[in-house]
């Protein structure tokens, strides 16, 4: 579901810059919006090199797998459609002992509620573990929203840096925001971040632990 931009009908340009890790420094740039996004006090670390001990699970590795780039053509192993064509959060999954068909891990995906959360649910029920699982994190690239045909999306980013833990973030839910295959969760690591889109788009802030089945169904 890509749009181009000279047929859009409303364009909303949203930029969120960076903070430092120190709480009193002053953001990096203006948004380009009608309004200043909320951002949280802390910056965010580069969040591709989350490590920590798992034991041997990733082929004699002991520490976690880095995400990695989701561009180059690569398609969602739920979907089946080029990521970087399509809109909205990308996600991706490490699992032990186990990968997709055709490919090594990590699984990926172009939306989370229609493709990163039903394949986790149901390789989880296969017997699969997952070792870790990054999505967009929204509070750390410069992202856009554009509205077209009454449709408004959210947009991709598919670099290493873009991604975050899933478990860590907060996910904006039954927003009007629609990503790769409809209405999406959108994740932010500031919790700021999250409530000023909710506060935009509608919607509600939720962590990860709460996104089951009943969210997954709405």
């Amino acid at each position: 579901m890509c749009f181009e931009d000279p047929d859009e009908d409303v364009r909303r340009r949203r930029r969120h810059d960076r903070r430092a890790a120190d709480p009193t420094e002053e953001s990096l740039g203006p948004a380009r919006t009608n309004r200043r996004a909320v951002l949280g006090a802390v910056g965010l670390a580069t969040t591709a090199s989350l490590a920590g001990c798992i034991g041997d699970l990733t082929g004699g590795s002991e520490e976690t797998p880095e995400a990695v780039s989701l561009a180059d053509g690569l398609d969602c192993d739920n979907c089946g459609m080029v990521i970087e064509q399509h809109p909205g959060p990308n996600g991706q999954l490490f699992f032990e002992d186990r990968s997709p068909e055709g490919h090594d891990n990590p699984a990926r995906f172009d939306a989370l509620k229609q493709c990163f959360f039903p394949y986790k649910l149901e390789r989880e029920q296969e017997g699969w573990n997952a070792v870790v699982g990054y999505v967009t994190d929204y509070s750390s690239v410069e992202y856009d929203v554009s509205t077209q045909g009454g449709t408004t999306t959210i947009s991709s980013h598919t670099d290493p840096e873009s991604f975050a833990e899933a478990e860590t973030l907060q996910y904006v839910v039954e927003s009007e925001v629609e990503g790769a295959m409809g209405p999406d969760f959108v994740p932010f690591s500031e919790s700021g971040d999250a409530e000023s889109f909710a506060e935009e788009y509608g919607g509600e802030v939720v962590a990860y632990d709460d996104i089951g089945e009943g969210l997954l169904g709405n």
